[in-house]
Formats: C-alpha cells, structure tokens, sequence
C-alpha cells in the first residue's frame, strides 16, 4: 500500500466519531443555530434522550459542540456548534444534497 492510502490514527479516529449513529445528523441540526436539548430531540425523534445525552457529551468532549447556559428567566441550557464543529457540518451539507439525490424512501 503506498503512503498516501495509510490510514492515521486521527483519520480513524475522525471517521469512527462521525459514523456513530445520530452525530451527523446532531451536527446537521445544530448547523442551523443554537438549539435546545428538547428541540433537537424533537427534530429527530427517534433519537433517545439517553443517546441524545450520551452523543452531546461525546461531541463536548472533542470540543465540537459548546453547553451554554442562557440567563433569560427561565434560565436555560443551548448547544450549539464550536469552530470545530462548524468546520465539519460544512461536510453535512454534501452529503445531505447526496442523499436526497440518491437514497430512496
């Protein structure tokens, strides 16, 4: 195998955050602004709020969503996309249009 076909480590790693079900579309919904824990349940409801939970705090952790607190009355948390995150939903947005070409009902 030559050089430029070897997989790194932060290429498998990129690839093995993102093929986990439900990121890529949490990334996709947060594209479109800040949104609340129960409105991106709402936009994708067969996603569980225990795995809703678990994937937020997967992409926390690689630093590609941030957990704002809102001190509006009542007082509120948002996720939305870092740098890093924004970065990677430019991906999701190809990838979207490919599907909708492409992938059947």
């Amino acid at each position: 195998m030559n050089d430029q076909h070897q997989l790194g480590p932060k290429v498998e790693r990129s690839f093995e955050l993102i093929g986990k079900r439900w990121t890529g579309l949490i990334i996709y919904v947060l594209l479109s602004g800040p949104k609340r824990f129960s409105e991106i349940h709402k936009i994708i409801p067969d996603l569980s709020k225990r795995m809703l939970t678990e994937r937020m705090k997967e992409l926390e952790d690689h630093g590609i969503v941030i957990r704002q607190i809102v001190k509006e009355r009542p007082v509120r948390a948002e996720y939305l996309l870092t740098e890093k995150g924004m970065e990677l939903g430019k991906i999701l947005g190809p990838l979207s249009q490919w599907g909708e070409s492409w992938m059947s009902d």
